[in-house]
């Protein structure tokens, strides 16, 4: 495009502090659903006095997802789903919202939405033949095709056993009383030019993807939603892509093997997902035939049978990068682009490539937006549990003035990590944030609620999925029954997981009542 095309195409890149005009339209309409909601409750306010209310979702796999639908099951209930505005998850917890918002207006018959959603995840997975062919549509209809394609068509596939082609765009033209959702991914590159510091001054790693608008929370640069992946130049769409379907982005929210050093570093508990992964090896046979590439260039073993030599292997730290770079002959790169394990000048040439897609930043000459987000032409997105296991900055953007976050924690490990790493990071960005104290003991026994709250600060609800109060001292038994890296659960589990989960709701309905009232008043005396 010459330099007099590009002054005559109008920017499509929004770069501002503010929502969304429909956003703002929208949360309007949802406010005045949240004080019919409150009056029921017996709370009774004005309308600039509505509590702005976020329910976070952690990931966690399969255990994050029917974990959080057991929860917004309970929340329903108990009366208090119809006071939540937003609705955002990372990771596991996707899985679910995208399952949900395939239902119009599904929190109105929740009920009905829920048992259809276990009895698909209770059912048969989906036809191979079906998953190899969604893979071509993907091979023949887009620019970039990478791992993340192949995680999307062989392993979600697998756990939510449907092959969900509708786009977030088209999910919400049938909502009209759901709260908000709000996926959220991290750009690869911005957490490893930042790794290990947590600062974020030379580039935001927290992307979020709303049904209006793709785009930077932290930064304040988005594009519609219906145009992320599309070819860019300072701000001019040049070249469409399809709009991503459901199927991609659960991919993209739930890449956990997108980054080499946590394969690393998890690599004990991945190793538990072997036999799962083995279905990725029957894609091979299948790929000749799909692309006319022949065996003869591809190992029958690579690269879906890759995964599962780096997972056997004893490896010392570094090797994973060591290896990958060691397999990845030029003739392999040339003759399979498909695979998208391609080295590139302007990127670290260990690096697995996930969740490729154009940048719509690219050279904007906008000092508003760091210059690391607009020199390449692309950039990678992964699974935002890789850096933070829970969505807090797509709901601390200032401009959405939350009051109250409901976190719900379905990871693994220390129950506390999400909330305690958001602490920290929103003090190094001056976001406020209360102060998180835990008692040492409550580590390895936590209990099943806790409040956190500051001056001038949203006040932070936190519950572990599994805890004291629903668990006993069977904890660890729970936590070994749902690990992250497993097979995809019997329909008896899914019944025991929902039912541990709707017990942290149902035992502080009234506690989670009584800090609606709380964050309420306080709205309204100040």
């Amino acid at each position: 495009m010459g330099a007099s095309n590009s002054r005559e195409c109008k920017c499509e890149v929004r770069i501002e502090h503010s929502l969304n005009q429909k956003e703002e339209e929208f949360v309007a309409r949802r406010r005045k659903a949240v004080l019919q909601s409150l009056k029921k409750l017996q709370i009774y306010v004005d309308w600039d006095e509505v509590p702005n209310i976020a329910l976070l979702g952690s990931g966690g796999g399969e255990r994050a997802m029917v974990g959080f639908l057991g929860s917004l099951d309970q929340l329903d209930k108990a009366d208090l789903l119809d006071c939540i505005l937003y609705l955002s998850g990372v990771s596991g917890s996707t899985w679910c919202m995208a399952s949900l918002y395939q239902e119009s207006d599904w929190s109105t018959k929740l009920e009905t939405v829920k048992d259809k959603i276990i009895q698909r995840l209770s059912g048969p997975g989906v036809n191979r033949t079906d998953a190899f062919a969604k893979l071509k549509k993907y091979y023949f209809e887009r620019d970039f095709v990478d791992l993340t394609d192949f995680w999307a068509v062989i392993v979600i596939t697998t756990f939510v056993k449907e092959i969900n082609e509708h786009t977030l765009t088209d999910q919400w033209n049938q909502q009209s009383k759901d709260p908000f959702p709000i996926y959220t991914v991290i750009d690869k590159q911005s957490k490893h030019h930042n790794e290990g510091l947590y600062v974020f001054l030379s580039a935001d790693p927290w992307f979020e993807i709303s049904p209006y608008e793709a785009g930077y929370s932290l930064t304040g640069a988005f594009v519609e939603t219906s145009s992320f992946g599309s070819k860019f130049e300072n701000g001019c769409k040049i070249k469409d892509q399809p709009e991503i379907d459901m199927l991609y982005l659960q991919a993209l929210c739930s890449s956990a093997l997108s980054d080499e050093e946590e394969i690393w570093e998890h690599r004990k508990e991945i190793s538990g997902f072997k036999p799962e992964l083995d279905i990725l090896s029957t894609a091979a046979t299948h790929l000749k035939n799909i692309y006319g590439v022949y065996s003869k260039f591809i190992p029958h073993w690579f690269p879906l049978q890759f995964l599962l030599r780096l997972l056997s292997l004893p490896l010392k730290k570094g090797g994973v990068s060591n290896m990958i770079s060691g397999l990845l002959s030029g003739t392999l790169r040339d003759m399979f682009p498909l695979l998208a394990l391609t080295t590139s000048s302007e990127s670290d040439p260990n690096q697995w490539i996930w969740g490729t897609n154009y940048n719509f930043l690219h050279n904007m000459k906008d000092e508003r937006v760091p210059l690391a987000l607009q020199e390449k032409e692309t950039r990678d997105y992964i699974d935002a549990g890789l850096l933070l296991n829970s969505p807090y900055f797509s709901v601390l953007r200032k401009e959405r003035n939350i009051d109250l976050i409901i976190s719900l924690d379905f990871s693994d490990g220390d129950p506390f990590m999400t909330v305690k790493e958001a602490a920290e990071m929103c003090k190094k960005r001056n976001i406020p944030f209360p102060e998180v104290n835990i008692p040492e003991e409550d580590v390895k026994k936590p209990m099943d609620f806790y409040v956190f709250k500051g001056q001038n600060t949203p006040t932070v609800i936190h519950i572990p999925l599994f805890n004291m109060i629903n668990c006993g001292d069977d904890i660890e038994t729970w936590r070994k029954k749902y690990k992250t890296f497993q097979g995809p659960y019997s329909a008896e589990m899914i019944t025991d997981l929902m039912e541990v989960a709707g017990k942290n709701i149902t035992n502080n309905k009234n506690r989670l009542l009584e800090e609606i009232r709380v964050v309420t008043e306080t709205k309204m005396y100040h």
